[in-house]
């Protein structure tokens, strides 16, 4: 018998694919199922117009038995089988396809289910396997033929007997190390387990005997003696695939607890999701897919640890459990699956060449996935507002970030808490809201909504009757100031120095106190060197006797976000502390003022300062000197 020798370069590709191509050794059974399902494709096409086939769609399935004593595992079908010269071509140069060059040759169309691009899947067999049999009989021939093969050193081809068409492969399998385990591949659980995973929508069935154990009948002597159950083995054939997939059934088969268990049961999340689609696109590529906003965030949501993605399918074969490339970063919780039959997939059909195709696909999830928000929105607000509440924090992310590339496309789905019954809104609910003589959206920043309430800074905008959005996300002032405006609305802070709300009569009455007060605001000043860049008579307070502002773009709460950060680089807001000329520590600071006790002075501004600091949120700098401070000036 003789030997042949694999081409040249042959050997050094099947080399590389024994040691590097596929990232997964489990992957050989995918392959040789696929090739399997290609080739009862083949005869399944020919018996359309070939009665002498004798097959319908029915009769035909792919068989897996596995065998612990003799370690091997055998993958047979009832397909269109090879003839000697097809073995030699096809097996004995490797990235030969012969899918590829019958659907050349019978000039099919694109919806036809051959899965086949490579040649190269067969040989993923020698990564568990150091011997490989194939035995095989091609439709209308007479004669069959054994392919053998021990890897790179060559492989012979004899005659063999078998009774009708189709291929049986036969792996022998490696011996176990401490490294690698390759027994698990006989297990008929585990065996179970990767069909489930990687061909459960094989279109034809995959079987296989299964072994399980039931209990024998007993006697009414043994059950009154309480004798122990004795169990016998027996073995049924199953059906290891559900072959038709749930996304490429008629919408109108399919019921909404269709789509939900399915959802439950492949992504294992025991709460039902918020929202599914169901979409078939016949375009350029073609694709189905089902997505899924989830109800709850997974626990390490927000965490590094978190993998996003969505499984993506070619011609119902899985290829990647997680390709992030599908989704964007702020889209990153949507669950679900893609199945295209126009990918170019690379030559281990593990991973995708980044092409155009995956590209498009990629920008019309997006869409589909912005319209159904938004669409949820609309119509089912109480939904959206449950959906808002496990992954709002998500959307601001990705309308901050990448200097808010992304921003028009996320700023109609973004939710903010309302000073107005303490209720979530829309910017374009806040607008269309907003008084004909409102110039700004305006927005206070900090920790939780019962501190904003009570901040000082909001009593004026309050009083003129302007709502006011409330931000106690971190990233929720980072976000306004990349928005910069909705609608040529401009975001404006209630701290702000500008609110173009300002009373004309009054600031002339402020500016002639402070004129007054020139010496009074320079000594509060002085004693605060460091701390504040100024001290001025207040415009917006109205019942409070301090607050704080800021000058520039850094704000108090931008100050404590960034600075919380692990950074040596630390930041300071340009503070301007604030005092109402209306309330009765006014007259006290000029008092003292006026009687030239700028000691005394010093130390109500200090006071001042802290008392201010604490209304913020802010930790204070010297706590014993406040509790001094106190205690003496009482």
């Amino acid at each position: 018998m003789e030997t042949k020798q694999f081409k040249a370069e042959s050997k050094r590709l099947l080399d590389m694919m024994i040691h590097s191509i596929y990232t997964h050794k489990e992957i050989f059974l995918r392959e040789l199922i696929s090739n399997a399902s290609d080739a009862i494709d083949k005869l399944y096409f020919k018996s359309l117009t070939d009665d002498k086939v004798g097959l319908n769609k029915d009769d035909f399935a792919i068989w897996i038995t596995a065998d612990k004593d003799s370690r091997t595992l055998k993958i047979s079908d009832n397909g269109i089988g090879m003839t000697e010269e097809e073995l030699e071509n096809n097996l004995g140069t490797i990235a030969n396809s012969g899918s590829f060059k019958f659907k050349n040759e019978n000039k099919l169309e694109e919806d036809n289910q051959i899965i086949g691009q490579f040649g190269v899947g067969f040989y993923s067999a020698f990564m568990v396997a150091k011997k490989v049999t194939v035995i095989t009989k091609a439709y209308g021939s007479d004669k069959a033929y054994q392919w053998e093969s021990e890897g790179v050193d060559g492989y012979t081809i004899t005659e063999a007997e078998k009774a009708n068409a189709g291929t049986e492969i036969i792996l022998e399998m490696l011996d176990d190390t401490e490294d690698e385990n390759y027994t698990e591949f006989l297990d008929q659980y585990r065996i179970k387990g990767l069909v489930k995973k990687y061909s459960d929508y094989i279109r034809f069935p995959v079987k296989m005997e299964v072994s399980h154990s039931r209990p024998k009948e007993q006697s009414e002597e043994d059950k009154e003696a309480k004798k122990p159950l004795e169990y016998e083995d027996y073995v049924e054939v199953e059906t290891l695939n559900s072959m038709v997939p749930l996304w490429k059934k008629n919408k109108s088969e399919l019921k909404e607890e269709d789509y939900k268990h399915f959802y439950t049961e492949k992504f294992y999340d025991y709460t039902e999701p918020l929202k599914y689609a169901h979409v078939k696109n016949e375009g350029v590529p073609s694709y189905n897919a089902l997505l899924y906003i989830p109800g709850r965030a997974p626990f390490d949501f927000y965490s590094k640890d978190y993998e996003k993605g969505l499984q993506l399918y070619s011609n119902g074969v899985l290829i990647m459990d997680k390709c992030a490339d599908l989704l964007p970063d702020y889209f990153s919780f949507v669950k679900g699956l893609v199945d295209s039959e126009d990918l170019s997939l690379n030559i281990s059909r593990e991973m995708l060449q980044h092409d155009r195709q995956l590209k498009v696909i990629a920008k019309s999830i997006e869409k589909t996935i912005s319209s159904e928000l938004k669409k949820m929105l609309k119509k089912d607000r109480e939904k959206y507002e449950e959906f808002w509440k496990a992954f709002g924090l998500q959307i601001k992310y990705g309308a901050y970030s990448d200097y808010g590339m992304n921003k028009e496309k996320l700023q109609d789905l973004l939710l903010f808490t309302s000073s107005n019954e303490k209720k979530l809104v829309t910017l374009d609910e806040y607008v269309t809201g907003m008084r004909e003589d409102q110039k700004y959206i305006y927005y206070a920043a900090g920790d939780s909504i019962e501190r904003l309430e009570q901040l000082p800074q909001t009593e004026l905008v309050k009083d003129n009757g302007y709502e006011i959005l409330y931000l106690t996300d971190k990233v929720d002032e980072f976000v306004m100031r990349t928005l910069h405006s909705y609608k040529e609305k401009e975001f404006r802070n209630v701290s702000s120095d500008d609110l173009g709300i300002e009373n004309t009569e009054k600031q002339e009455e402020i500016k002639a106190k402070e004129e007054e007060s020139t010496d009074m605001l320079k000594t509060l000043g002085e004693a605060l060197e460091g701390k504040v860049s100024k001290v001025v008579l207040s415009q917006r307070l109205k019942t409070h006797p301090v607050c704080i502002s800021t000058e520039g773009d850094i704000t108090l709460e931008m100050e404590k976000v960034l600075n919380s950060m692990p950074s040596d680089q630390k930041v300071k807001a340009q503070r301007v502390l604030e005092i109402n000329p209306e309330h009765e520590i006014y007259g006290k600071l000029k008092a003292l003022s006026d009687s030239g006790d700028s000691e005394k002075l010093g130390k109500y501004a200090k006071l001042l300062y802290t008392q201010a600091l604490l209304i913020e949120g802010m930790d204070i700098e010297n706590p014993v000197e406040f509790s001094n401070l106190i205690c003496e000036l009482m």
